[in-house]
């Protein structure tokens, strides 16, 4: 299952590393909190290329992830990973940072076409 995740930076954990029967591996830990009335945490892992950009992230920035999730079994016992394939910082055309969307006030009469 792949979703888009909304969110802001609460904590980027220590990268982790070694080496598996494939070779080298890297991963890096973060988690965010998604917005709404009902704010949920959400631990996402980043895995090779997308763990240096994971790295670069910090507390309080605003984030658009890409996910997959997948759950697996071992010893009878399950487990869930939350895994990046895309992180994004939302941004304007000018390269600000883009308010959250709970941030955009509603238009008013003024802005509404007349027709």
């Amino acid at each position: 299952m792949s979703l888009a995740l909304e969110g802001t930076v609460l904590q980027v954990l220590p990268k982790q590393s070694g080496t598996g029967k494939n070779g080298p591996w890297v991963r890096q830990d973060f988690v965010i909190e998604t917005p709404g009335d009902y704010p949920r945490k959400i631990c996402i892992s980043a895995w090779g290329d997308r763990a240096a950009e994971a790295e670069k992230l910090a507390s309080g920035d605003k984030v658009m992830v890409n996910v997959n999730i997948e759950s697996r079994e071992y010893n009878e016992r399950w487990y869930t990973d939350v895994k990046a394939w895309r992180i994004e910082r939302p941004t304007f055309a000018g390269g600000e940072e883009a308010p959250p969307v709970d941030d955009i006030p509603p238009p008013s009469d003024d802005d509404l076409l007349p027709f």
